[in-house]
C-alpha cells in the first residue's frame, strides 16, 4: 500500500510502499538517532520515490559515510535515511507519514544503535 510522507512545510513529498506496513517501526539509540528522536519504518530500495522537492533535501553524513540522512532544507524535518546496517533499505520518519500518529503504535521497539553491528570487529 502506497503511503505519502511530507516534511512540515510541504516542500518535500515522498511516496513509500513498505512491504510490512508500519510493523517495522522502531527507534534507535545511536548518538544521532537519539538526538533526532524520530521513529522510523523500513522501506526497501525501489519502494521509496521522491515525488517532489528533491532539490529541497539536504544530506548529512559522518563517520563511515554509509548512512545518508535527509532533511528538508526549509523546515528542517528529517524525512528518511539510507541505512548503514543495510544500504539497500531506507528508514523513513514515521511521524511524517500522512494520517499516522506514532502515539498510536506505542510502545515502539528500540534498536541498539550504540552497539551497531557495523561497529563490531571480528
Amino acid at each position: 500500500m502506497t503511503m505519502r510522507l511530507t516534511c512540515h512545510c510541504g516542500a518535500v513529498e515522498l511516496a513509500i510502499d513498505p512491504p510490512e506496513g508500519l510493523d517495522t517501526a522502531r527507534r534507535c539509540d545511536c548518538s544521532f538517532c537519539r538526538r533526532r528522536g524520530a521513529a522510523a519504518v523500513t522501506v526497501p530500495e525501489g519502494r521509496l520515490e521522491i515525488v517532489k522537492g528533491a532539490e529541497n533535501l539536504t544530506l548529512y553524513q559522518w563517520n563511515t559515510g554509509t548512512a545518508e540522512h535527509y532533511f528538508c532544507r526549509a523546515c528542517g524535518i528529517y524525512t528518511h535515511h539510507r541505512r548503514r546496517s543495510n544500504p539497500k533499505e531506507f528508514g523513513v520518519n514515521l511521524g511524517a507519514i500522512e494520517g499516522v500518529s506514532p502515539r498510536d503504535l506505542d510502545p515502539i521497539a528500540w534498536v541498539d544503535g550504540v552497539n551497531h553491528p557495523s561497529d563490531r570487529k571480528g
